[in-house]
């Protein structure tokens, strides 16, 4: 458990922002990166990474794709394997190629081993906020809702991020050269990739930015629109995908969770019946508190494709934040089952069936789910949620425990710590004992790594 958290840290440690899309400098970072969790979206994405990270030779887990809820185009990866792409880069993609493309640029970053030649110089106050701010994202890659709405802070001053990065021209031509093999071996078009470049040579444009090679660190973006078209003269794959349906429900869920309202509207208004777009227009009347509408939405939908997981998610979701508890957990009940063993299916589950709180079988029935979706992830909100759910069935060791890796995971250590005593004081099992030292023996590990930097 503790190896997720850490390497999390050791993303910021490392190695950040290796972009596709970041052409002109290292990016003005904004205050907060915030991390959204969406099972649909994440899945989709497994999808179109997976023959990328194969062809590459590379270690694939979708677990380690995360979603940032920022509207620029962008997308990197970091030391682990890990993949990140912005919210608007995937509304912004005309289609899975073009997605294909930028995560094939990416992969070229990891096969060529940039990752690791990165050396990141930092202060020791920046490291303990680097550190801080990363475990805590650790716990925040899921809320108890498997949807886009769900959005939590990583952290703040995400910007001194920036002021470490060291960028290396060659390493951006030699991922470019990299996706473009990629792209080949896959039997993908590099026509997506070079539809981006330009999309991001219009993007700069319409920005005032200019392109200086002095002020910035990526090639210049009219090379790489040349290198591509260079390329695409002996690539003659096809351009579409059978993703592309996906991408188009995934692109109006995002819209309708992120964006203002208006945009929304505009963009799907009700005169449209097409399936993205009354997906949108669900979402969309679920934000404006007109629940019924939202559910006869959803429900059109779910006329046509009743066995699809995510419509059955989204209802869910709709049902249990309007109270309707019972009718929500048969939903995510059929979602689950629909998707077995979906962390983020399994915490929204366990999630209503805790607010229902109708008896012990259905608590304990949560804390299964929840403890199967730690196997696959670990979350803050697994960890809170399992913690309360112990602490109802009058299981406090348990519920004292569950509170310390909450604590734990967020890097609150001396919390977490307090805590484990109090486990220690009521705990009558063995198993629960060794549990207990095993964490304990973590966090005197961190307390001296600590001590170490200083």
């Amino acid at each position: 458990m503790v190896e997720k958290a850490h390497r999390i840290i050791r993303i910021a440690l490392l190695t950040f922002f290796f972009a596709v899309l970041n052409l002109v400098k290292p990016v003005a970072a904004k205050d907060d990166m915030i991390l959204i969790s969406d099972a649909e979206t994440q899945n989709y994405l497994a999808q179109v990474v997976q023959p990328l990270f194969k062809a590459a030779g590379v270690s694939f887990n979708k677990y380690h794709i995360f979603l940032i809820n920022d509207r620029s185009l962008n997308a990197f990866v970091s030391d682990g394997n890990y993949l990140f792409i912005n919210t608007g880069t995937i509304i912004a993609a005309q289609n899975t190629n073009e997605l294909a493309g930028i995560l094939a640029h990416e992969t070229g970053h990891i096969l060529g081993g940039h990752i690791v030649r990165q050396k990141l110089k930092m202060e020791k106050m920046q490291y303990v906020m680097l550190a801080s701010m990363l475990a805590a994202g650790a716990t925040a890659v899921s809320t108890g809702r498997g949807d886009a709405a769900v959005a939590v802070v990583l952290g703040s001053q995400s910007s001194a991020l920036n002021s470490m990065l060291n960028y290396q021209l060659q390493e951006e031509r030699s991922a470019d050269e990299s996706a473009v093999k990629l792209l080949d071996k896959t039997h993908q078009s590099t026509a997506g990739l070079l539809n981006f470049m330009r999309k991001i040579k219009r993007q700069n444009a319409l920005s005032g930015i200019e392109e200086n090679s002095y002020f910035r660190t990526h090639p210049l973006t009219n090379e790489r629109i040349s290198h591509f078209m260079e390329a695409s003269k002996s690539n003659h794959y096809p351009a579409k995908s059978n993703l592309d349906g996906d991408l188009l429900m995934i692109q109006a869920k995002l819209s309708a969770f992120l964006e203002d309202i208006s945009k929304v509207e505009r963009k799907y208004p009700m005169k449209l019946t097409s399936a993205d777009a009354r997906y949108a227009q669900s979402i969309l009347r679920f934000r404006q508190g007109n629940i019924k509408e939202a559910l006869n939405l959803i429900d059109s939908l779910l006329q046509q494709k009743p066995d699809n997981p995510y419509y059955n998610e989204l209802k869910g979701q709709f049902l249990f934040e309007s109270g309707q508890v019972e009718a929500a957990i048969s939903s995510y009940r059929k979602a689950l089952q629909l998707l077995p063993n979906n962390h983020l299916l399994q915490i929204s589950l366990a999630h209503a069936l805790i607010e229902k709180n109708s008896g012990k079988a259905e608590l304990n029935e949560a804390i299964n789910l929840l403890q199967k979706s730690l196997v696959s992830v670990e979350t803050g909100t697994a960890w809170q949620l399992l913690a309360r759910a112990y602490d109802m069935t009058g299981d406090t060791a348990h519920a004292y425990y569950a509170t310390a890796e909450f604590n734990y995971l967020q890097d609150k250590l001396e919390m977490a710590q307090k805590h484990l005593d109090k486990a220690s004081e009521v705990s009558k099992s063995t198993v629960l004992n060794h549990k207990i030292a095993d964490l304990k023996d973590r966090i005197k590990t961190e307390l001296k790594e600590r001590q170490a930097i200083f």
